[in-house]
Parts: C-alpha cells; sequence; structure tokens
C-alpha cells in the first residue's frame, strides 16, 4: 500500500527506471497497455502541434509530459464512472472511448469532436473545459447526483495547478467534504500555471495539504511514475465508489511543452529546468523499466510505433476528410430552445448555407 500524506510523494519507479516496489506478477499486462498508450498519445500529440503549426488545427494545448497520470486515470476509470477532464488529458479520454480523429475535431473548432459514441464510457463524461477551474463545480454536481440516486460510480475531476488557487477549486473540496461526495480530484502539478510558477501561486507547501480544510484525504503522487499514478487511482476511485468520501491527488509533474500553441514558453522558463524535467518524463521511464524486467524489448517498440504511426495517420486522414460542420452549429447546441434573437440569427446563416456548407 502506498503513503497516504501529502508530505510524502509515492513513487514505484526511480528516475532510471528502477523499481522501488516491483509489481507482482497480475501486474505487468497491466503495466504494458498503459506503455502502449502514452506511446501512441505521445505521436499523436505531436502530430496535433505540427498540424496547429501548419494551420490545419486551432490552437492546442499540449499533453507532452502529462501522459502517465492521464493513461492511469483512463485505465482505472471503470465504465460506470464520470470523467470531468480539463484540457490535457488526451490519453483518459482515448481510454474511455473518444476516436483520435474526434480529439482533433474539438480542437479543430468542431463540436462534433464532443458528440462521444453512444456505445463507449466517454458518453457519461463531461467535454473538455477550457475555463479555469469550472469543471470543479461541474463535477461536484455529478458527483451529488450520483449519491443522491445510490449509483455505484466515482466522479474524476482533473485540473491544473493554477486551477487550485482559484474559488471553485476551494468550493469544490468544501461541499464535497460536507456532502461526503464519490469525488476524486486529480491536480495537474506541472509546475506552471502558464507563465506563473507554482511557488508564485499558493505558499502552501503542497497542493495535497489543501484537503484537510475540506476534511478530506489527501496526498501526493509521482505523475510521471504509471504505476505508482494506477495505485493512487485505484485507491482513490475504489473508496469514492464505496461511499467513503472525497480525495484529493497532487500528482506531481512537469509541462514538457509551451502552455498552449498560442505560448512561447523559452520566454519565462529556464532551459535549464526543462533539460532537467526531460530526464524524469514517463514515457521513457516505463519503457526502461519494462526492458529490465524482460517485458519490452527493441522489436516491439519498432512494431509498436509504427502501429501508432499508422493510427495517427489514420486520424488525422479522417479528421481532414470531414466536410465542414454546418455553420448553425454554433448556436444549436448553447440552449435547449433559442431566444428569439438568436433563432432569427440562425435563419439568416441557415439562408447562406447550402446543404450544410458555407455557400
Amino acid at each position: 500500500m502506498f503513503t497516504r500524506t501529502p508530505y510524502e510523494c509515492h513513487t514505484r519507479l526511480a528516475v532510471d527506471g528502477q523499481w522501488h516496489a516491483r509489481p507482482g506478477d497480475d501486474q505487468w499486462a497491466r503495466l504494458i497497455e498503459g506503455y502502449r498508450t502514452m506511446a501512441l498519445i505521445r505521436q499523436f500529440d505531436k502530430k496535433a502541434v505540427n498540424l496547429q503549426r501548419t494551420g490545419k488545427l486551432g490552437t492546442y494545448a499540449s499533453c507532452l509530459g502529462a501522459e502517465a497520470l492521464t493513461t492511469a486515470a483512463g485505465q482505472t476509470l471503470q465504465p460506470d464512472d464520470y470523467f470531468v477532464p480539463y484540457y490535457r488529458d488526451q490519453a483518459t479520454q482515448y481510454l474511455r472511448g473518444v476516436r483520435l480523429e474526434q480529439i482533433l475535431q474539438y480542437w479543430g473548432g468542431d463540436e462534433r469532436g464532443n458528440d462521444f459514441p453512444a456505445d463507449a464510457p466517454a458518453v457519461r463524461d463531461l467535454p473538455n473545459c477550457v475555463p479555469i477551474g469550472t469543471q470543479l463545480t461541474q463535477a461536484a454536481g455529478v458527483a451529488t447526483k450520483a449519491k443522491q440516486r445510490h449509483e455505484h460510480a466515482a466522479v474524476l475531476v482533473t485540473c491544473g495547478d493554477g486551477a487550485t488557487s482559484r474559488g471553485d477549486f476551494h468550493e469544490t473540496l468544501n461541499v464535497a467534504g460536507v456532502w461526503q461526495l464519490p469525488l476524486v480530484v486529480l491536480v495537474n502539478n506541472n509546475q506552471w500555471a502558464i507563465s506563473v510558477p507554482r511557488r508564485l501561486q499558493t505558499a502552501s507547501r503542497t497542493i495535497a495539504q489543501k484537503a484537510e480544510a475540506a476534511g478530506i484525504e489527501g496526498f501526493q503522487v509521482d505523475g510521471n511514475d504509471l504505476p505508482a499514478m494506477l495505485d493512487a487511482l485505484d485507491y482513490a476511485l475504489d473508496r469514492a465508489r464505496h461511499g467513503k468520501g472525497a480525495i484529493l491527488i497532487e500528482a506531481m509533474s512537469y509541462r514538457l511543452s509551451d502552455h498552449t500553441t498560442a505560448d512561447d514558453a523559452s520566454r519565462y522558463r529556464k532551459a535549464s529546468d526543462l533539460h532537467a524535467a526531460w530526464q524524469r518524463e514517463p514515457v521513457a521511464r516505463l519503457r526502461q523499466a519494462l526492458v529490465e524486467a524482460g517485458h519490452w524489448d527493441g522489436d516491439q517498440e519498432k512494431a509498436w510505433l509504427e502501429h501508432c504511426q499508422r493510427q495517427v495517420d489514420e486520424a488525422i486522414d479522417s479528421y481532414l476528410a470531414t466536410p465542414p460542420a454546418p455553420a448553425t452549429d454554433m448556436l444549436d447546441y448553447l440552449y435547449a430552445n433559442l431566444p428569439p434573437a438568436l433563432l432569427a440569427q440562425r435563419a439568416q446563416l441557415e439562408q447562406r448555407t447550402t446543404g450544410g456548407h458555407h455557400a
């Protein structure tokens, strides 16, 4: 069992891939699956950035460096659970059944990217949240509904460290503690809130200890360590499903990319800090551990990366070949019933389009 204290960061893997606590024989398949997902999402993320740079995608928030914590979330959530994401959760969404081309659609400004498959667990989830922190109170609402209906389900919500300085975060923890909600709040502490370093946004020794004021459990985990993240989320989600209250998890990571493709992190971040963070990154760390344990090799790596390349290329081709959405989509998903003023605007839009495309 991992250490559950906000002042001790739980970890299973050393930076060089050596095991602090070696997995049991029944855990290797799960770790291999996790590594495959991490490698796929890293390739996808790189291609998404390239698409934006060539004008084929809108502003994009990279998940580079967050692959372990978002993959662990996808692996530990059960089909009946709920997921309330922010904007670096590509791996979790993929494992919940969202197609890669749909993720591209979303970042391309197409609302059909949020039309999750009806037969996938993601159909229970909320779409990406771009405003900072507002998804937290929404998740508290979902968790309240789940508790009132006596569902055997947990609600997992994610945010960055910057969101923990907003009122939404504290309000969510407060109500989660008072109402004993089945809520797990996973903070991706990647050390930067755009250009603001963590030390300038809170004087707390940890973010995890903020759970104490709300009367819920909180602890830190190494967000670059997939086995440690699986430990933490298995524990937290299981407690939530069994009515044992909310938990705050602070996952320690580092944002290896710019904040988004509209940012230039070199203006405020030291190159030496970025170089040091790359030595702790999650994908190579787990790959090294699997290789040394005899559960992965060069041939498997080559074959899997080639598979990832094909899968990502197919998703991109599908995204680029999708006809544009009707212009009326920008109004059709705002209200259950459009107000008269917007009805008139919608009619004008419809008159200017032919077959769902701009005339």
